[in-house]
């Protein structure tokens, strides 16, 4: 399924699976609106998409400021008169052990990896139940479903992300709104202290990996969900 004129709102947009992602669908005709906390980046990202015949708004600051949220997701709905598709990719970690986490630390993870998924959900779910269907991809993690040593906090903020998106799955499924979670394994971005396009992460997913992932998820035909969608690099052992 074609998503051109689709309303799509992307978070995490400045970089990596964000601004694969917001390529990706630019080149298929989609409206944008785009969302990340560097404003520049986010400038860049627009010039991009635009050159590439999309119509895109674009909104710096934290997914965790509930005012900010609003904002978006009503001129996005004032601006394309309708919206389509929520992707909630913003997100970051923090690897120590335990003891050794702040609690700054702590809620900062919380406040992008959790509140701000609930925030932009609670948000564009009425409008789109008024418009009897839409389609909300949270993009998780493979750690959702397993731990490691040094990954308590992050791991917490995954599951977290998992359980509230499950609940909302059977909320918002007779409303004929879809929600998807994308279980992602390592993947070549900013998120690892290498740079992207580091040699030692040349076998590890890329962004365009998961941009096209993100992109059969979302145009499957209307009748279709995909609820849960698992992807490593076949060089990581699940």
């Amino acid at each position: 399924m074609s998503l051109q004129n689709q309303t799509i709102i992307i978070t995490g947009a400045s970089r990596g699976i964000g601004k694969a992602l917001a390529l990706t669908l630019a080149k298929d005709g989609s409206n944008l609106s785009l969302v990340a906390r560097n404003h520049q980046e986010l400038l860049e990202v627009k010039k991009e998409a635009e050159a590439l015949g999309a119509k895109v708004l674009i909104f710096s600051g934290s997914v965790a400021d509930e005012e900010l949220v609003k904002k978006v997701i009503t001129e996005t709905a004032q601006t394309f008169g309708k919206i389509d598709a929520l992707v909630n990719n913003a997100g970051f970690g923090v690897f120590k052990q335990a003891a050794e986490i702040t609690t700054h630390e702590w809620d900062s993870i919380f406040e992008t990896n959790v509140k701000g998924t609930f925030l932009f959900c609670r948000e564009v779910v009425p409008f789109m139940k008024n418009s009897g269907q839409g389609h909300i991809v949270n993009i998780a993690s493979d750690v959702a479903k397993r731990v490691f040593d040094g990954g308590s906090l992050y791991c917490a903020s995954k599951y977290a992300q998992d359980a509230f998106s499950m609940a909302l799955r059977k909320e918002v499924r007779k409303d004929n709104i879809k929600v998807s979670v994308v279980y992602s394994g390592v993947v070549d971005t900013h998120f690892h202290k290498r740079e992207e396009g580091d040699p030692h992460q040349a076998r590890y997913l890329s962004s365009k990996d998961m941009a096209n992932t993100i992109y059969f998820i979302l145009s499957a035909p209307a009748h279709v969900v995909i609820d849960e969608l698992m992807i490593h690099p076949i060089s990581q052992d699940y």
